[in-house]
């Protein structure tokens, strides 16, 4: 290697003198050059090469590694085999898949026990164990891996160990299928028991750690005791070691769902487990103890006793699936033919016929595709194999379903739209708190013990944030935030609901030299915001303010029923001085749901409806009520809306005024009402006709009168 050579362990050579001598580089060992563990001397090559010919152009040593990120719902690719699969369809390259020679004759059928050889296979837990399959090998001899398999498994990023471990490593990289050999000499009676752990039972993995097991985890046991964690890792006591010479080679099916809880409760992560939680292939059994049989006889030696056993708890019938071109052209936008769809989809293993009907396929999904459950996936799969570069970019004039968004959908922009064009910016805030023991809901696994709460209000989050602004001398705040709150619910579950609040503080509005000091905001603006609020949330839904009790200024009533409110919001900030107001509305929870069958519910799922800008004049008229103490201005506002007619284009209420010169238990109320009419100008007879017709009325119905000057 000369002057300049960067070595794999990250040594660069370079000029220096060694013993007197400079040196311009170096002779390098098999070690050195990351070729094997060989120190001792040079290696010796059997090529005939001119000298000066680059190591790697005379040596076929080179490599070429693939970094592949697989979703979870592939599992299929976690495999050379997978792979190959995919890099065939993508390339056209016919694929030949070196699976081994048959080695044995494999039993499958609906049973729960059976033989092998010596050893009796049976299974207690077939929910754990879908199907499982072992064969027994005599005879055999541990001893280290060739150098070609030890370097395929480092290529993968694995340690050899021995002959036998390499060989279930390879069979697992190579198809897929994991599988785990037990020394036979250890195995009691011998037998084989897949059955449910027993709550204590103890077993020391292959790491060296002695795990306590549940009874909700499947184990692999002898007569008397656990010898593996199904799915997850084998046990020490059974291990192949140097000394072993019989085998029982296991190649099995294991619940998904069962390994992830095992591995989560023991904190126990392997290669076998990543594949089982995620999903193998029913069908790969045979074929991967066919391949780990033979290479173990060529590796190790040994003789296969008698015929492998096979157990199923239920035979396995193919998924096919009907595919109308039709549809494929409907949801991708473009037209593909049958033809085309068949060639795709057989390229990556899919089997498939024409029916009577000449735009529909019959389609058998392969065994190792997992992720395929109806016609839609097929025609992901038709997009993917064709290419999305294919596919022209142009907007179509329809889509490809016609269900319209959820009404809560509608009602979040409507009201994330409002509020930003209201000046309030939209925060993001995680849904804990600090909490309390009782009312709170508590987290069973807390990032942190001071928001180990779900939060029962936007408001508790927003106010974090506003102090955390007020910690930064920044009291104009402006936020809103959309998302669930938490209360305790009667089952395991807490209840949930989607909840819209708002909090502002601080100046009105910017400084400027004509207003130097602009006005605080205070519980009108926060009243204002909240009109803003519900006007969006709810369009078409009559509504009122009520006053509230303690901090509440009011509560919001639709039908009678409190759906929010608007208050002060305490904040612990003790830097600034600034009163800071909330308003909080239910967007998803009874009496608002809507997601219920109801004309409400329409209503916020209704599209905008626009009209023109009118162009004949206003009639303005002011009306100063004599209103009781006990009657709302909601209803009077009702009344109003009511008799004045079609033509009332607006309802101001601009002033209340309590004190001399107004009857006792009364208090003035005024109201600015705008009249027009689309296509002429309104006479005063008309509006003073609809003036008086409303004094009646509001006298008559809620004892309302107008206020005469004294």
């Amino acid at each position: 290697a000369p002057v300049g050579t960067v070595l794999p362990g990250g040594l660069k050579l370079e000029k220096r003198k060694i013993r007197g001598e400079t040196s311009s580089g170096m002779l390098c060992s098999a070690r050195e050059l990351g070729l094997g563990q060989d120190h001792d001397g040079i290696m010796e090559l059997q090529i005939d090469v001119a000298p000066g010919t680059p190591f790697l152009a005379a040596m076929p040593v080179g490599d070429t590694r693939l970094v592949i990120d697989v979703t979870p719902n592939r599992p299929d690719l976690l495999s050379h085999l997978g792979i190959a699969r995919e890099i065939a369809a993508a390339t056209g390259v016919a694929l030949i898949a070196d699976e081994g020679p048959p080695s044995h004759r494999s039993r499958a059928g609906e049973t729960r026990e059976g033989r092998v050889g010596s050893v009796t296979v049976r299974i207690d837990d077939p929910e754990g164990s879908p199907r499982y399959m072992g064969a027994v090998i005599r005879g055999v001899t541990v001893a280290p891996s060739p150098a070609w398999l030890v370097a395929r498994l480092e290529a993968v990023g694995s340690r050899s160990i021995n002959n036998i471990v390499d060989i279930t490593n390879h069979v697992m990289h190579e198809l897929g299928q994991p599988i785990h050999a037990f020394d036979l000499a250890q195995l009691v009676g011998p037998a084989v028991v897949v059955r449910r752990a027993k709550a204590g039972e103890r077993l020391t993995t292959l790491d060296g750690v002695e795990r306590t097991l549940t009874d909700a985890m499947t184990v692999i046991a002898d007569a008397e005791r656990p010898q593996a964690i199904a799915g997850v890792m084998g046990g020490a006591t059974s291990e192949v070691t140097d000394a072993t010479r019989d085998l029982f080679l296991e190649v099995a099916l294991f619940d998904p769902r069962r390994t992830r809880s095992t591995r989560l409760a023991l904190g126990l992560t392997s290669d076998a487990s990543y594949r089982f939680e995620r999903g193998v292939d029913p069908e790969l059994q045979p074929s991967a103890l066919s391949r780990a049989v033979a290479m173990i006889g060529d590796l190790a030696g040994g003789t296969v006793e008698g015929d492998p056993v096979d157990i199923r708890s239920a035979a396995r019938e193919p998924q096919t699936l009907k595919l109308r071109i039709e549809r494929v052209a409907r949801i991708l936008g473009v037209p593909i033919s049958a033809g085309e769809c068949a060639g795709l989809l057989r390229s990556i293993g899919f089997a498939n016929e024409k029916t009577d009907r000449a735009a529909e396929l019959v389609v058998t999904v392969p065994s190792w595709r997992l992720d395929i459950h109806g016609e839609i996936d097929l025609i992901e799969e038709i997009a993917r194999l064709r290419g999305f570069g294919a596919f022209p970019e142009e907007l179509r004039a329809y889509r490809p379903g016609t269900t319209t968004d959820a009404p809560l959908a509608h009602t979040v922009r409507r009201v994330s739209s409002a509020l930003v064009g209201a000046g309030l910016f939209e925060a993001r805030a995680m849904p804990f708190v600090r909490g309390a023991p009782a009312g709170f809901v508590r987290v069973t696994n807390p990032l942190a013990e001071d928001e180990a709460c779900l939060r029962r209000s936007i408001l508790d989050t927003l106010g974090r944030r506003a102090e955390h602004n007020l910690a930064r001398m920044q009291g104009n705040v402006r936020l809103f935030e959309i998302g669930s709150v938490f209360a305790p619910g009667t089952g395991d579950l807490p209840a949930e609901a989607i909840h819209v609040g708002a909090l502002i503080m601080g100046q009105r509005r910017p400084p400027h030299f004509t207003e130097p000091k602009p006005p605080a905001f205070d519980a009108w603006d926060a009243k204002g915001l909240a009109d803003t609020l519900m006007e969006a949330a709810f369009p078409g839904v009559e509504y009122s303010l009520d006053h509230g009790e303690g901090e509440t200024l009011w509560r919001i009533m639709v039908d009678g029923a409190s759906v929010g409110s608007v208050g002060g919001v305490a904040l612990d900030a003790p830097i600034w001085a600034s009163a800071a107001f909330g308003v909080e509305v239910r967007l998803m929870a009874a009496p608002l749901d809507p997601a219920a069958p109801s004309e409400r519910a329409q209503k916020q799922g209704a599209a905008l409806r626009y009209r023109p800008i009118p162009v004949t004049p206003a009639a303005e008229l002011d009306l100063a009520l004599l209103v009781p103490v006990g009657t709302s201005a909601a209803a009077v506002e009702e009344v109003i809306r009511r008799g004045a007619g079609e033509m009332l284009e607006r309802l101001e209420l601009f002033d209340e005024f309590r004190g001399a010169g107004i009857p006792e238990g009364h208090r003035s109320v005024g109201w600015r009402l705008t009249f027009r009419h689309p296509d002429r100008t309104l006479r005063d007879k008309e509006v003073e006709g609809r003036r008086d017709k409303l004094l009646r009325t509001l006298e008559n119905e809620l004892s309302v009168r107008q206020r005469t000057s004294t």
